[in-house]
């Protein structure tokens, strides 16, 4: 056996329209107690609006790139190391088993003149110490029976890019008031590993990923402890339809997130089939969300349903955990009842805590809410009531497929109720939004609420959407 440490340099260089991943051996021995990596990259000057070199990293263990997954923390940090007793945020501790194992390098952009990348790979004898024990966090918490639960769906920590540790995000998801919070690191599941420390009777924890790929990134939601959806490819792949499969095979819901987003990789370019929902409000109201939105009402105007959800996207201490928050409607505060209210479109999204609406259609002695199907016959007349709380100074506005059908300026403090009547002849939903008064003339105020659809009449709106 080589003597430990043992150190080995790799480097090369990719080129402009090489390979989105790039794999790279690494021969462990048997004996080796750990495996660290550090690694860097060059960053030539670009011209102005030209993206420069930046590079994501990982790695797959013996097992081989379908089974091996050991982490990856993207370019969130310059190195990681891996043993039996622990690991750097982002990657999952084990035992380093002898074998071909495989750093995954991912240029996410590359200058002009190329990107020129070196690894340092350190195997040990490792740390000493007890094995990591998992500890995740259970499937159910306290709640309160069938009723309206306030989560956040899309949250970073130290685990991939963000700034807060588990400990400070389940803090900030109490002092939010949230229910329930979805941990969404960036390809990997190493958080999920550690969250039952964190959760509680009062706070759900959902296991997740953003799946980041090349083409857009969408939320995978439900994921069992330890558990990883592939990101190592494009749309013109045609392999998200597989990947899906697996992730609902495993009861899990799909969510395009940020669809609307300007970086580079952030844009969806992968259509709809197969996702469960679409996250139109992320973090503070922007032209992205604005955009977003517009997309998502041109769908339901065709016919085309996919429940809209929103999510903080927290990464730094400055970003608030919770705003925006998804209020979905559950038979009970477990993973299972949340997914399934969500899938149903039985949700709206609220700035903060403080804000509470319901949404109902009525008509012929039944009602529908958020989510659900008012059945009445095509000319019968349907009263639309919405109550708002603690938005004063908006404007609660109701829509339909042919656009706005009604603006009310909130002016007290308490519930104000917004009334309208329509039929199913007239529209087949009708949804609502609540915003602040404009900043400018002719420009859209911030987003306070908004809620999926009510529908009205026979079914007519499908969903998911197709492609």
């Amino acid at each position: 056996m080589a003597a430990l440490p043992a150190r080995r340099r790799v480097q090369g260089v990719i080129r402009p329209g090489g390979p989105d991943w790039l794999l790279v051996p690494v021969e462990v021995p048997p004996g080796v107690g750990e495996l660290a990596v550090r690694y860097g990259f060059d960053r030539p000057a670009t011209p102005p609006g030209v993206p420069g070199n930046a590079l994501d990293i990982g790695v797959f263990d013996e097992r081989g790139v379908d089974a091996g997954f050991r982490g990856w923390s993207g370019g969130a940090r310059d190195g990681f190391a891996i043993s039996a007793s622990g690991a750097t945020p982002g990657y999952l501790p084990g035992p380093v088993n002898p074998g071909t194992w495989r750093l995954v390098l991912g240029p996410y952009t590359v200058a002009p003149q190329g990107l020129a990348w070196w690894a340092e790979v350190i195997l040990g004898r490792g740390p000493a110490g007890p094995a990591f024990v998992p500890d995740p966090a259970p499937a159910r918490a306290g709640g309160r029976g069938r009723g309206w639960y306030r989560g956040d769906l899309h949250t970073h920590t130290v685990h991939s890019d963000g700034a807060r540790t588990p400990a400070d995000l389940a803090a900030a998801a109490r002092a939010a008031g949230l229910d329930f919070v979805a941990s969404t690191e960036h390809n990997t599941a190493s958080a999920s590993l550690g969250w039952g420390g964190h959760a509680g009777q009062d706070l759900l924890m959902i296991d997740g990923q953003e799946v980041t790929t090349r083409d857009g990134h969408w939320l995978a939601l439900g994921l069992a402890p330890g558990a990883v959806a592939d990101w190592r490819y494009r749309a013109a792949d045609g392999a998200l339809d597989r990947v899906l499969a697996e992730l609902h095979g495993r009861g899990g819901l799909a969510v395009a997130a940020h669809p609307c987003h300007p970086l580079p990789g952030c844009t969806w370019r992968f259509g709809y089939r197969g996702m469960d929902a679409v996250e139109v409000w992320n973090g503070p109201w922007t032209p992205d969300d604005e955009a977003a939105l517009a997309r998502w009402d041109r769908l339901l105007a065709a016919g085309r349903y996919l429940p809209a959800v929103g999510g903080s996207d927290a990464h730094g201490h400055d970003d608030r955990v919770g705003h925006p928050r998804t209020v979905v409607l559950a038979d009970g505060l477990d993973r299972r009842a949340v997914l399934g209210g969500l899938a149903a479109g039985r949700c709206w999204m609220a700035a903060s805590d403080a804000v509470d609406l319901s949404l109902e259609a009525a008509a012929a002695g039944r009602s529908a809410g958020i989510g659900e199907r008012l059945e009445v016959a095509p000319g019968q007349e349907v009263t639309v009531r919405l109550e708002v709380r603690s938005a004063a100074g908006g404007l609660a506005e109701l829509r339909t497929g042919a656009g706005p059908v009604l603006e009310a300026r909130l002016a007290g403090f308490g519930v104000e109720v917004v009334g309208w009547t329509t039929t199913p002849a007239a529209t087949a939903w009708v949804r609502a939004e609540v915003r602040r008064p404009p900043a400018a003339p002719g420009t859209p105020g911030a987003m306070v609420a908004l809620t999926n659809p009510v529908f009205l009449g026979p079914a007519e709106v499908s969903g998911p959407a197709p492609a």
